[in-house]
């Protein structure tokens, strides 16, 4: 069992845990992934490694409920435990000194782009931040953004906070000021939209762009096939082989595509959740 020591809401969708899991957070990198079971029912689902602290044994991961399984996580609170947390998963991000690096986050990928900020700027580059969401109430993190960046510009879809507009238009703004010469990597991590818009400004420019692909998963070590995505006209699994790719190179209807597959099925659960009332746990 995995006990929650901390929780932190940031609105009524995102939240913060910081959970105890010594031997994870030795061994995690900035980029990497974890997945967890809440209990012996419950789906297995991928979060992104927002945070880590060696020394005290802990992983943090923010989370936005969109599904069952993360609006039972969102339910819980500090002091409860999880029955599994496996990790860490996946490729870590590639650090090393790129010159100026842009790197994106956009709604709830604010967290796991943060570690690799961090990284990056530990690795001597000029890190240019860029956060953006829907309106001021979904922003989050703002202040570790600023400390694990050299500069950061903060944005809202509905100028509800800094100033109104869309992550892809600072990033434009900043590539014509900078000139795309001297930016030597762009990393974007959020929705697969915003990924993808991002992706379509970058290529426009000839800079080489990375982001976290957040397929559906199931056991995490490439043997059910579920997250398959076609990088570059090759099969790639997102659990071993990412979950970072060349942006440039990613089927992005394919992989939209994937990921509506189990969408009826995950509303039925959600109503049905809402709906049990016979103290069964919500329709596990």
């Amino acid at each position: 069992m995995y006990k929650i020591l901390r929780k932190e809401v940031f609105s009524p969708i995102i939240k913060l845990m910081d959970i105890e899991a010594p031997k994870v957070a030795k061994s995690c990198k900035a980029g990497q992934f974890i997945i967890l079971r809440i209990d012996e029912e419950g789906e297995r689902i991928p979060l992104t490694i927002a945070d880590y602290d060696r020394e005290k044994g802990i992983v943090t991961i923010v989370y936005q409920e969109v599904g069952k399984t993360t609006e039972q996580l969102g339910a819980m609170e500090a002091g409860q435990s999880i029955q599994d947390f496996v990790g860490p998963l996946g490729e870590p991000s590639h650090i090393e000194n790129f010159g100026n690096v842009i790197v994106v986050g956009g709604g709830v990928g604010i967290a796991p782009v943060h570690p690799i900020a961090r990284s990056l700027k530990e690795a001597g580059n000029n890190v240019i931040g860029i956060i953006g969401s829907r309106n001021k109430e979904l922003m989050f993190w703002e202040d570790k953004m600023r400390e694990a960046c050299s500069e950061l510009h903060v944005t809202t879809d509905d100028g509800s906070y800094v100033r109104k507009g869309f992550v892809t238009d600072v990033m434009k703004e900043i590539i014509e000021a900078r000139g795309k010469e001297n930016i030597g990597l762009v990393i974007a991590i959020g929705p697969q939209p915003m990924m993808r818009a991002c992706c379509n400004v970058t290529k426009e420019y000839g800079l080489k762009t990375v982001v976290s692909l957040n397929a559906l998963m199931v056991d995490g070590t490439g043997m059910c096939g579920c997250c398959r995505v076609s990088v570059e006209g090759q099969t790639k699994f997102v659990c071993v082989d990412g979950p970072e790719f060349d942006g440039h190179q990613v089927d992005w209807a394919e992989l939209s595509k994937r990921g509506a597959y189990f969408r009826e099925e995950e509303q039925r659960s959600k109503e049905k959740k809402h709906t049990c009332k016979c103290g069964c746990g919500g329709g596990k």
